[in-house]
């Protein structure tokens, strides 16, 4: 699998790294299959088909600066910020089943060799000591399978837990607390910084490398512009301010 390194630059947005797998998927997903980590300031990343104002606290992440994308593939909300770790493995298998099911075990077995009791559930969750660590989702183009997902290392439970706003039937039990008892963090199962860990990953996972060129980010901030389009992010007509 190819590591695809991404020079850094802190001014990216999470919209630049959709665009990234979009790219790397049409343009560099020629032979061996794609990886790349990326992390972002504070944001909320809903999926293709959800109603933002339902799923998102909107008054709370204007409050504290959170960003919010809408992404292509479905599922539900998700938190990400500086100390949450997301992946993308792009790949030309279009099976959903297999390609997930391949995804999960490069996951599983690469936490398993930290000596992280790790597993996988129907619902593309991992999990360690029966408690979430990371949930996935997919979506496919033409010829090729994107599949991105989150790996919690110390993320921050409060903003998770109140940029999101909880389903109906959960209300009753929502809290800090309750979250804790469902999910855990990787910082709590390994004595490895976040930096450490991405290493790990990628050398487990990896056997080459390709940097992203000047050209090759021209174009991703091409089709980022997608993603930043309002009439994209809302679902709907371009009557709100964002």
């Amino acid at each position: 699998m190819i590591h695809i390194r991404i020079p850094e630059d802190e001014s990216r947005r999470l919209s630049f790294y959709l665009a990234a797998e979009e790219y790397v998927a049409r343009r560099l997903n020629d032979g061996p299959d794609c990886f790349f980590m990326w992390q972002v300031e504070p944001t909320v990343i809903f999926g293709r088909n959800q109603d933002i104002e339902a799923e998102v606290n909107l008054d709370y992440c204007r409050e504290h600066h959170i960003q919010f994308f809408r992404r292509r593939s479905g599922g539900g909300c998700v938190y990400a910020d500086k100390s949450n770790v997301m992946m993308s493995y792009i790949t030309r298998d279009e099976q959903v089943g297999f390609t997930f099911n391949r995804y999960m075990t490069l996951v599983t077995s690469m936490l398993a060799e930290l000596g992280l009791p790790a597993t996988s559930t129907q619902h593309n969750d991992v999990l360690i000591d029966g408690r979430k660590v990371s949930g996935n989702a997919f979506y496919h183009i033409p010829g090729h399978s994107i599949v991105h997902g989150t790996m919690l290392f110390d993320t921050d439970m409060e903003h998770m837990l109140h940029a999101i706003t909880p389903p109906r039937e959960k209300l009753d039990s929502h809290g800090v607390q309750s979250v804790r008892q469902r999910i855990t963090l990787l910082k709590e199962h390994t004595s490895l910084t976040i930096e450490q860990f991405k290493q790990h990953a990628i050398a487990r996972l990896c056997d080459s490398e390709r940097l992203l060129t000047p050209e090759d980010i021209k174009e991703v901030e091409q089709i980022e512009l997608g993603y930043l389009d309002p009439r994209f992010i809302w679902g709907k007509s371009l009557k709100f301010n964002v």
